[in-house]
């Protein structure tokens, strides 16, 4: 974790409030708006991000057009803006945010938590996927999610409030594995991103877009281990409804062989192919402009 000091800790930490001030003091669908507005100036200034996201695209959509792969570019900055028009709203009373969701699949988890069983709840960098989690605690289904603490420990403190304020529980991922396993042995839900690209020491590569990946497979190993659902969530959103659609699927089925690694391998790339369908849904709401290929295989050249 990069090391701050005071005078930028304290510029990062005024510069945060006062956009999440701005945002927040409007109404919740004019702060979607003015998010997705500072996702087009992001799009115009952040030339590193936008080159990373031409290359990202490019491997996954190789049969589109330069000018398609730049509107699904585009809408990444846009997505992201509504994102934070979103979080910005967190501190609000329940009905703000409810109001802009459409839920479906709730029974899943009402059926899991009637088994009295715990389950981990899966989801990728799409859409407002914050959403996740604090809906689902609106809706009655707190979770305990592995979260990386930003570098700046006084935004940290800011995000870390916003997302706990109805229930949920922030893991720090550097210091979490008894933590997760406590919370599934306790009948707790578990709620993990599982979409970026992994150091090689927890992670296998698998195929995301036709090209290989390293993907964590600590997600399929636990799930394994402790014998619990594991459950896809998402918060794509809807340009008709104007909502968020709080989605929560079926459980993704799986059986065991006996070959554990061959069974990690299996499960792992099929979560990788359930949320790979879902960006396919909706292109233009990924997080395009993460090196998702950075790891690559021994002695295969960099991609960025």
């Amino acid at each position: 974790m990069a090391k701050h000091g005071k005078l930028q800790t304290s510029l990062e930490y005024a510069a945060a409030r006062i956009i999440l001030s701005v945002v927040g003091a409007l109404p919740f669908r004019q702060s979607i708006r003015l998010g997705r507005f500072f996702g087009l100036i992001a799009y115009l200034v952040a030339s590193e991000l936008r080159r990373t996201g031409e290359i990202n695209l490019k491997l996954a959509f190789p049969q589109k057009t330069a000018e398609e792969r730049r509107q699904l570019l585009k809408g990444c900055f846009e997505s992201l803006g509504r994102a934070l028009g979103v979080f910005s709203h967190f501190a609000d009373p329940p009905e703000s945010i409810l109001s802009a969701l459409e839920p479906s699949g709730i029974e899943h988890l009402d059926q899991v938590k009637a088994s009295g069983r715990g389950a981990i709840l899966f989801t990728a960098h799409l859409g407002a996927w914050e959403l996740t989690s604090y809906g689902l605690s609106l809706l009655g289904h707190p979770i305990s999610f592995l979260v990386r603490p930003i570098d700046n420990p006084k935004i940290e403190e800011i995000v870390d409030r916003y997302r706990t304020r109805t229930g949920n529980k922030t893991l720090d991922k550097f210091s979490a594995a008894r933590s997760m396993v406590k919370t599934l042995r306790s009948g707790e839900f578990l709620g993990l991103l599982i979409d970026l690209n992994a150091l090689e020491d927890e992670a296998i590569f698998v195929n995301f877009f036709g090209v290989p990946a390293s993907t964590n497979f600590m997600t399929a190993k636990l799930a394994l281990r402790s014998d619990v659902p594991i459950i896809p969530v998402f918060a794509p959103w809807d340009k008709t409804r104007q909502k968020f659609l709080l989605q929560v699927n079926e459980p993704v089925e799986f059986e065991r062989s006996g070959d554990e690694e061959a069974d990690v391998r299996e499960l792992t790339t099929r979560l990788t192919q359930h949320f790979e369908d879902q960006i396919r849904r909706y292109p233009d709401q990924w997080l395009w402009i993460h090196k998702r290929w950075k790891t690559r295989p021994h002695g295969e050249p960099g991609i960025y």
